[in-house]
């Protein structure tokens, strides 16, 4: 076993924000983790962990009294941890919250959805209090030293202000890069975030002009400021440190987000699904990303991928989509839609498209046309498939432990004693399952029924401890999102898994 990616020390960077004690708190979704960042040695301490009782947070923000504040993206909450440790759940009906700060005891947050709301929140527990709504979704915000809340609105492109205890907004700057963020520095200058462009803007709220402090990748996500040194978070899992005149320095590498499925091109390029972006991996190469969410033709949150020729993928979405996708030409074409929970997918012998719905615990064949038929019912969380060596369609049944063999009358149980079963691949005679509860990959021999464990003690799936809770997703950018450990095969035999319980991929080499 070697590791084709390192280790992600971070499940993406998101929010941002620095702590009294002077380290940086980054709030990772897709992890459902908060870490602390020292930036002077680099160590990281996980704050809040997966599976504990933050889900998904986005933006970061300190009361006066040292407790974090979390907005929860995904399940629409506002949560506050303690000084002592212990969580609250503040607010459970702020759909989509997101960005969040707080000014002299008073806490604000706002939604990132198309008629997001601007509130303040009782940290009391109290109704809110409306200060603005149908915003095109605001993000990360903060109170300048005019004591106005500054907001960045991105579905306008522009940054507003308004006072908060009311009255009404007004546009301080547009025709930008898409603002994902804004802070102030110490001299009481924005400083903003471009998510499009990659840009790290000042503007002076006074006299409007702007300069370019730097230009990294289009994956910005928010800053946050360490006396007068400047960091940004990428959706990558990197922090980099803004210098002066454009220079910058890497605070902390990045890596993947959170890698689910994968799949061998006819070139023996490997493609990762890896949620915001594909990652593409040549042989004896370096992982480069090959399209992400703001590349033109982006098709949304990939899930299950599959390639069927030279730069052509067939993916299922968190959106409930099976889609072909073309990224150098930066098309996609939607082959199926309004589906529940979309995993695996497969191209069966026939040509038609296959994948397994976890959310109705289906099967389905996917024809041209967009005709969908049902191969299986009733099963209980299906995520891989496969085709055995007879064109048979195999399914991996999660919440059983199986894999089943769909035949024309039902269902055959072929494998059976496993946990969590995600990936399948078949091999000639042999069929290769991931188990995340296991943490293992094990070879089946189709003739004689024989396994074996081909490697074990792997970081797939969740942390020992940890009930998987999946993410209900955030409308617009991704729909509900759960975990998947895929599999897949390199021309020389060589097994390829996304190791999702540390975001990155290792490659199993059959040895004589």
């Amino acid at each position: 076993m070697e590791r084709l990616t390192g280790p992600s020390r971070l499940f993406g960077a998101n929010g941002l924000r620095t702590g009294a004690d002077g380290r940086v708190y980054v709030a990772q979704v897709t992890g459902s983790q908060i870490s602390a960042l020292d930036i002077e040695t680099g160590a990281l301490e996980v704050v809040s962990a997966r599976g504990c009782d933050i889900v998904a947070p986005d933006d970061l923000a300190f009361g006066p009294s040292g407790e974090l504040y979390a907005t929860e993206v995904m399940d629409g909450r506002v949560s506050v941890r303690g000084a002592d440790g212990r969580t609250r759940v503040l607010r459970d009906d702020v759909p989509c919250a997101n960005g969040i700060t707080v000014h002299r005891g008073r806490l604000f947050v706002n939604e990132c959805r198309r008629d997001g709301r601007l509130l303040e929140l009782d940290p009391n527990g109290g109704a809110p209090r409306v200060i603005l709504e149908n915003l095109a979704l605001p993000n990360a915000m903060e109170v300048g030293p005019d004591g106005l809340l500054y907001y960045p609105v991105m579905g306008t492109n522009d940054i507003w202000r308004v006072d908060p205890d009311g009255g009404a907004p007004e546009r301080v700057a547009g025709d930008l890069g898409v603002p994902d963020s804004v802070k102030f520095d110490a001299r009481g200058r924005i400083v903003s975030t471009q998510i499009m462009t990659g840009e790290v803007l000042r503007i002076d709220p006074r006299s409007g002009e702007r300069t370019v402090l730097a230009r990294l990748s289009p994956d910005l996500d928010n800053l946050t400021f360490v006396g007068d040194q400047l960091f940004v978070s990428h959706l990558t899992g990197r922090i980099t440190e803004v210098l002066e005149d454009g220079r910058t320095r890497s605070t902390l590498p990045g890596g993947l987000n959170w890698p689910l499925d994968l799949t061998v091109g006819p070139d023996g390029s490997l493609y990762v699904a890896d949620g915001m972006s594909v990652q593409v991996i040549p042989p004896g190469g370096e992982p480069r990303t090959l399209a992400r969410r703001s590349t033109p033709g982006y098709p949304g949150y990939l899930r299950g991928m599959t390639a069927v020729a030279a730069g052509e993928l067939i993916a299922t979405t968190s959106f409930g989509e099976v889609v072909r996708y073309l990224p150098g030409e930066h098309r996609s074409e939607v082959l199926a839609e309004g589906l529940d929970q979309l995993y695996g997918v497969e191209v069966a012998p026939s040509g038609a498209v296959v994948t397994a719905e976890l959310g109705t615990g289906r099967v389905l064949s996917v024809r041209p046309g967009g005709r969908v038929e049902e191969l299986a019912t009733g099963l209980s969380e299906p995520r891989g498939v496969a085709f055995g060596p007879d064109g048979a369609c195999l399914v991996s049944e999660s919440g059983t432990g199986r894999i089943l063999s769909i035949t024309g009358s039902g269902t055959d149980t072929l494998v059976d004693g496993l946990r969590d079963p995600h990936g399948i691949l078949v091999r000639g005679r042999r069929l290769y399952v991931v188990d995340a509860a296991l943490k293992a990959v094990i070879g089946f021999d189709l003739d004689t029924g024989a396994r074996h464990v081909i490697a074990r003690d792997l970081p797939v799936g969740s942390p020992p401890g940890v009930t998987p809770r999946p993410l209900r997703g955030m409308p617009l950018f991704s729909g509900p999102q759960g975990p998947f450990a895929g599999i897949a095969a390199g021309p020389d035999g060589s097994l390829y898994l996304s190791a999702d319980g540390e975001g990155g991929v290792l490659v199993l080499r059959e040895t004589a």
